[in-house]
């Protein structure tokens, strides 16, 4: 753990010098890492975000910076109740989506209480009465669903190029290519979704991103199952990314094209790019 906890700090070192180190940066790599602290030491900490970050898409990069290096475990997060006895929000392991949701999470909230109040905001889908109970059918289960209908992880991906130069893919989302469900969930979705194909991804591209984004990965071989995506993560800076590497075994910051396209072609077929959206006052 000590190896993982040096190198992550020579990676966050390494991207805010690019950024522009300022004392604030500086305050970040002076902090324990938080799957190391309990709740009540991650609720003394999390104001003190909101004071050194106070723009949002700046907090929330920061909060998912401090995470590299969190050990990764998939499917960690449940509703505390059969039948999915995992906690609602956690910091101690974390899965791709799992790291996503509860950085926008935290970073938006004052103390532990208070972030799990919030992961059920923008965890959940609301019942008929408008209300957002955690359970497991009301969970928002496939991130294609969820960036296409959820308020707080938008998507923008027809903004960043012309629709001609977009793929296009129509499926029944939770509907398994023999009619069966992928979840039993008593549900399932037609979608229509465009993505930005492997061929389209450059660094001119990340240049239109914004400093902080969602990056959802297309596998093809997965729409079958009534699934569109592997994987996502976080796209930092126009060019790093974060994720929750189950290969790696822990979330891990690297450079995004590196990543997306090693020596033998693109590990996945395209991308999907969604917007961090604050919770509302009310």
């Amino acid at each position: 753990m000590k190896n993982t906890f040096n190198r992550s700090v020579i990676l966050i070192i390494t991207v805010l010098l690019i950024a522009g180190c300022s004392n604030k940066w500086e305050w970040l790599v002076t902090l324990p890492k938080p799957w190391m602290l309990s709740e009540a030491e991650i609720s003394e900490i999390l104001p003190e975000f909101q004071t050194h970050f106070p723009d949002f898409n700046e907090r929330v990069k920061a909060f998912a910076l401090w995470r590299v290096g969190t050990p990764y475990e998939i499917f960690k997060l449940g509703e505390e109740v059969e039948p999915d006895l995992d906690p609602i929000i956690r910091l101690d392991v974390s899965d791709c989506t799992g790291h996503v949701l509860t950085t926008l999470a935290f970073s938006q909230s004052q103390d532990w209480g208070e972030a799990r109040q919030k992961m059920i905001v923008i965890h959940y889908k609301e019942d008929e009465h408008g209300h957002k109970q955690p359970t497991y059918k009301s969970r928002w289960h496939f991130t294609a669903d969820r960036i296409t209908a959820n308020p707080n992880t938008v998507n923008m991906t027809q903004e960043l190029l012309p629709v001609d130069e977009l793929a296009l893919v129509e499926l029944t989302l939770n509907k398994k290519a023999d009619g069966n469900e992928f979840l039993d969930l008593g549900w399932n979705r037609p979608i229509k979704l465009y993505y930005i194909p492997s061929e389209k991804i450059s660094a001119d591209l990340l240049a239109k991103l914004p400093d902080v984004c969602v990056v959802s990965f297309v596998r093809k071989s997965y729409f079958k199952l009534g699934i569109v995506f592997g994987h996502e993560g976080m796209i930092i800076n126009n060019k790093k990314l974060i994720h929750a590497s189950q290969s790696a075994g822990e979330t891990v910051l690297l450079d995004f094209l590196d990543y997306y396209f090693p020596d033998d072609g693109p590990i996945f077929d395209g991308v999907v790019i969604s917007r961090f959206v604050p919770l509302s006052k009310d």
